[in-house]
């Protein structure tokens, strides 16, 4: 069956949409594209998940290794994550080092994820000032179709509830890993949601066609509680304080919903592996 709306809409077309409550692609305002999250998908990473947001495809895979903590904070575990835009994603991500929109999407992603408190950073340390798990989280862009942030946290997220980590012990000032491995202990589950503005409509997950029409747009990232962890404002638009309000609403009702959605997968994919294990 064919498509009524036009592939490369121009702006009057999309608010005329708009207006009567639909989308580009057919959807409503506040909907999202369809999204497949599924963990473990890189045998040799210490924890891995791949998201699927309509065509946009994003992978993420944790490495833990044992490090020097920072000084500031020498009782503490260390979380860095990194964004690579593989080039054939997209006509618009070139070769070689990471450029602004890269490192925007790395700082947006780590900014909701430590400020969550995802995990306590104590329970990462070894001995304090000089042993510490290190959770080094790499981010790839695979295709890109719009809402990579959006895509990027929730890949980020699923990969460190996969994580495992060896027991250890120090023997004589040496740290021995046992072949044991224990799940890391998530202690919360921040979710972003994109809200884009255009004139005077919010949507959540803009497409890449939409993305180019819009006038700024608000990532809301959002904790089990509903507390407000990290935002990021884009585009060179402006938000009323009334509009920001409204977009932090949207964003933490349609983060309730991106949450429950990780979790049952994750809890699927849990039963599966103890099915695996049984059988």
């Amino acid at each position: 069956m064919s498509n009524k709306f036009p592939i490369n809409p121009n702006k009057e077309y999309l608010l005329s949409q708009l207006s009567k409550g639909n989308r580009v692609d057919g959807r409503g305002l506040e909907d999202y594209r369809p999204i497949t999250i599924e963990f473990g998908v890189a045998g040799k990473a210490d924890g891995s998940a791949s998201v699927k947001l309509g065509n946009t495809y994003v992978l993420a895979g944790v490495k833990a290794e044992i490090g020097k903590p920072f000084s500031d904070t020498p009782d503490e575990g260390v979380l860095l994550v990194n964004s690579e835009f593989v080039p054939f994603a997209s006509p618009e991500f070139d070769p070689g080092p990471p450029d602004e929109n890269s490192i925007e999407l790395a700082r947006v992603v780590d900014r909701g994820l430590r400020h969550s408190n995802l995990v306590d950073f104590k329970d990462l340390c070894i001995v304090p000032g000089e042993k510490v798990w290190m959770l080094w989280t790499d981010i790839y862009v695979l295709d890109y179709v719009g809402d990579l942030i959006d895509a990027a946290g929730l890949a980020a997220l699923a990969a460190l509830m996969d994580v495992k980590l060896p027991v250890v012990e120090v023997k004589d000032g040496e740290v021995i890993k046992s072949d044991k491995l224990v799940p890391l202990k998530v202690c919360d589950y921040p979710v972003a949601v994109t809200v884009g503005k255009i004139k005077d409509y919010f949507i959540v997950d803009p497409s890449i066609e939409e993305e180019d029409l819009l006038d700024c747009r608000l990532t809301v990232v959002s904790t089990k509680d509903d507390d407000i962890c990290a935002l990021q404002k884009s585009f060179s638009g402006t938000f009323t304080r009334d509009e920001v309000l409204q977009a932090i609403e949207l964003g933490v009702k349609k983060g309730k919903e991106l949450r429950k959605l990780l979790l049952d997968s994750f809890e699927m994919y849990k039963s599966e592996r103890v099915g695996d294990v049984n059988g």
